[in-house]
Parts: C-alpha cells; structure tokens; sequence
C-alpha cells in the first residue's frame, strides 16, 4: 500500500511537472536561452529577473499536483480533459515562439476551439464504458508528460545555472576615477553626442509630413552642417551602437550568462571580445577629457565601466516576459498568468501590439524611459565636467507616447510621427538649458541617429500602424538614411554635406574634434569628403 501510494505521489508530481513544463515554458525559456537577450537588456536586480519567473512555475506545478493528488474523482477527470483539450494549442504557441514564425490567427483560434470543446464534450459524454476507453487516454498522455517532465528537469537546472551566472546582475561597478580638474571647458569645446533612436533623415529634413512642426531642428539645421546621404552602421541599436563606439562594423552580439561581457561577430565572420577601451570614450578620456553617458537599451553600465566617469542607462520593458524592472513584486508575479489567460502563452514580441493592455503596458514604460533619461541628461547637461557625453533617447522609436496636438503624453492614438515631434521638444529642452548656462554657442553638438525608420521590415505590418505613417512613409517605402547633423562651436551658419557618408566613421569625426582638428564647417566638409563611406 504504501509503495502504491509512493508510486501515486510520483507519477502526480511527474504529471504536473510536465504539463508546467509545456504550459509555462515561455516564461523560463527567455532566461534559459544562450542569446542571453532577456538578461543583456535587464535594467534591474537578478532576483527581480529569476525569482519571480520560478515562483509562477512552482504555483502551477503545486497546484496541478495537489489536484492530481488530493482532488475528487469529478476534478481529476474534468482536470485531465482539460490538459489535454488545451496541450495542442499550448504547443502550437511554443512552437510560435520558438521558430519566431507566425502562426496564422484563423489557425490558433481553431486549435483553441477544439480544445475548448472537447473538454465539455469529454465530460458529457462520461461513463462507465467510456471511462475504460479514455483510461488508455490518459497512460498515453501520462508517458508524454513524464518525458516532458525530464525536460523539465533540465530546463530548471540551466534555469538555476543562468540565475546564478547573472546574481549579480546590475550591482554597482565601480566606474572610472573622474578628475574633477579635467574640464573641456578649458579652453576646448564640450562635445555632447545626441543619438535619437530611429530617426529618420527623410522625415526631418526632406519629406516632412504636411503639418508636421519640428522648430528645434529647423534652428539646428541654419546653424549646423546636416548630412544628406548618411550610410547606417546596421538596423539594430544592440549592433549599431558597439559599432559607432569602436568604428568596426558588426553583424551580430553575443552577451556572456552574467550580462556583462559581450561578444561582437566581426564583418569575416569571427567572435571577438567588445573591448571598452578600444571605444571613443577611451579616446576622450585620452584627451584629458570626461567621459558620461545617459543611455537607452543598451547597459552602457555595464559594458562600459572602466571608460566611463558618469552612468546611468534605463531600459524598462522585457517584450519576452512582460517584466518590468521597477514594477511591484505582485505586479511581475501575476502579469505572466494574465498574459497566459488572454493572449496565450509564448506570443511573438510584435504581437504584444495587438492587445491594449500590452500596448500600454509598454507604452508605460517607454514612457517612463523617457522622463528617467530625461533627468539623466539634465544631469550630464547641467555638469560642465562632463566633456565629452552621449545622450542616447528612447524616441522616436515606436510605439507612439506623445500626442503632438495637445503636448501630452498618452498611450494610445499616437505613432511615429508624434514622437517625432517629442524628439523635437527634447532637442529644444537641450537647447534652452545650454543657452542658460552659456555653453550651447561653445559646444560642438553631434546629433544623429543608430538607424531610420524601419517601417516594412517592423512597423507596417503592426496593427498600430496609422494612416498618417502610411501617407508619411509613401506606402510604407523605407528610406535608410538616419538623421546626422554636427553643430561645430562657434558656427552660425548652416550648411549640407551631400556625398554620401558612412556612420562607422563616428569615432574618427569625434577623434578629430577631440583633437580640435575640424573647427569650422569648411574643415568638417573636407574631412567628410575624404572619409566618405
């Protein structure tokens, strides 16, 4: 009796395991995968990251085995049917979220019904005769689930090996020992590095949306030398950014387990280690300079510690798990099994703009990176040791947050071409503080973008996507020339640059501003004619 027992409590909690391991695989598998995005990308604590995760798949685990175990007759049978009734659908989205393919709606939808049906059908049709008959059912699908539950297994132990990898994950470095002395004031322009995520050179300057006012780019373009035909570094902000930094053009990253080391693929094809002191900001502080960044996306914190003097970077939205790094406890616990119970399990990173709640959701949070950076680049802005600063800002990149018409942020009915706008806002706030403080006619402003607008390859296909971006977009046409304009100190007058020109040459214009070799317009022109692309 008490070996049968022994055997009931086994095959229960080997059942549960694996229905859990199916039914909430998505929520471990971002934290388990070797790209390591989910923990590249995460602004906050290890714990945050891991803890709650494996809380929402032990609740299940213990309550399918409680019910397995202690429940009726009625429950188990009726808990049975449902499994398996919901399993393919379940599948089907793993399946989705694994390959990244999309699995069309008619056909999700269906697979769910018939799951739905069949678990009422099952019960009604219930007897003795039929009892004997699903029996054979449910030892077929008991060996399914203990094989799935030795998957399990070993997801929950690379789970725990990851976990520990990443402990700790965001804790304080120690950043480079700034020189308060060293000051770009002395006698040497501050050089304050502006990237815009997104920002299209076509939407600014040349096919401006009808309407559509940008007056701060306006004012920078009669004063600044703006770049006509600008060559991208690539289209991803991961790529792009690792690529400005060192010059050297890259085609994939690769982050270690604990998030602070990063491999870059090289244009041969070969894995080499991102070194931070083969980067502009070691060449700054080469200079004599200091060196800061405010930063979107990318854990410049991380990466880049022994380069910097001041840090901050803020990235609030994991796509792949609906974290969120300064959310309640309570709030991350539960929003996985909302998710679960609305949109379904392991949804595609676009999808979640098919759902409001998930669209405000990271639309809260694109937010919320925006007014942290916000602060952030006051404080660069306001600390004149700082010499030599990038700025990296959220916007315009989609979704919309801001409602241009009424200078409000919102969540809902705004696109592009409103942030946008808000760019264009922040660029004045820039602006009006270094004119306060007397520093904007003496300092050199690089104000650029790490890629245009994507609009086929990611937006058009949205449901979010609107009239407006069809019309501003000629039909959803994409135009690869990020925006690139340099306001040299002391420059007045504006001027255009139109030979094509590659943005990997980033860090040899700053070198030579560094060195305070191009000081006027006509010496910025030279040098880009004979840098090209």
């Amino acid at each position: 009796m008490a070996i049968h027992r022994l055997k009931n409590i086994f095959r229960a909690t080997g059942v549960a395991l694996g229905v859990t391991t199916i039914f909430w695989f998505w929520i471990l598998d971002p934290l388990i995968s070797s790209s390591h995005e989910v923990i590249y990308h995460w602004g906050g604590t290890a714990s945050q990251l891991f803890v709650t995760p494996i809380l929402d798949f032990c609740a299940f685990w213990l309550l399918l085995t409680i019910v397995l175990l202690f429940a009726g007759k009625r429950i188990r049978i009726a808990t049975w049917c449902g499994v398996i009734g919901l399993t393919p659908w379940v599948d089907l989205n793993n399946w989705e979220y694994l390959s990244h393919k999309t699995v069309p709606s008619w056909l999700s939808f269906l697979v769910l019904a018939l799951g739905l049906f069949t678990f009422p059908l099952l019960l009604a049709l219930w007897n003795s005769k039929f009892e004997a008959r699903f029996k054979h059912v449910e030892d077929f699908a008991t060996g399914v689930f203990l094989f799935s539950a030795f998957c399990g297994i070993l997801i929950l132990s690379r789970y725990a090996w990851f976990g520990w990898q990443a402990r700790s994950l965001n804790s304080e470095l120690r950043l480079h020992d700034a020189v308060r002395e060293r000051s770009a004031q002395a006698g040497r322009p501050r050089i304050i590095w502006i990237l815009f995520d997104e920002l299209s050179y076509k939407q600014v300057y040349e096919r401006r949306l009808p309407g559509l006012q940008l007056p701060a780019f306006d004012a920078l373009a009669a004063q600044a030398t703006v770049f006509t035909h600008t060559i991208p570094a690539g289209s991803m902000t991961e790529i792009v950014l690792p690529s400005l930094m060192t010059g050297e053009p890259f085609s994939a990253i690769h982050p270690s387990s604990s998030g602070r080391q990063l491999s870059l693929r090289s244009a041969t094809g070969a894995w080499q280690q991102f070194d931070e002191h083969d980067t502009i900001f070691q060449d700054a502080l080469n200079s004599k300079y200091s060196t800061a960044v405010a930063g979107w996306y990318n854990p410049y914190c991380r990466i880049l510690p022994d380069v910097l003097d001041h840090c901050f970077w803020s990235f609030g939205f994991s796509a792949k798990n609906s974290m969120v790094p300064d959310a309640p406890f309570l709030s991350n616990l539960m929003q996985p099994w909302t998710q679960f119970f609305i949109d379904g399990p392991g949804y595609p990173v676009n999808s979640l703009l098919h759902l409001s709640g998930q669209n405000d959701l990271y639309a809260k949070q694109h937010i919320s990176d925006y007014l942290a950076l916000s602060k952030g680049a006051d404080r660069i802005l306001d600390d004149p040791s700082a010499g030599f600063a990038l700025i990296h800002m959220p916007i315009p990149h989609p979704n919309g947050i801001y409602d241009r018409r009424t200078g409000s942020f919102v969540l809902t009915h705004s696109n592009y071409l409103d942030n946008v706008a808000l760019a264009d806002k922040f660029l004045e706030h820039v602006r009006s503080k270094l004119e306060f403080s007397g520093q904007w006619d003496s300092s050199t402003i690089v104000v650029m973008a790490d890629h245009s607008w994507r609009t086929p390859s990611m937006w058009r296909d949205s449901p979010a996507w609107t009239e407006e971006e069809e019309v501003a977009s000629q039909g959803g046409k994409f135009d690869d020339r990020p925006a690139y304009i340099v306001k040299l100190a002391g420059e007045h007058a504006g001027a255009r640059i139109d030979a094509p020109f590659a943005a990997l040459n980033t860090r040899r214009l700053f070198d030579a501003l560094l060195a305070q070799k191009i000081r006027s317009k006509e010496e910025l022109s030279a040098w880009a004619m004979q840098s090209g692309h």
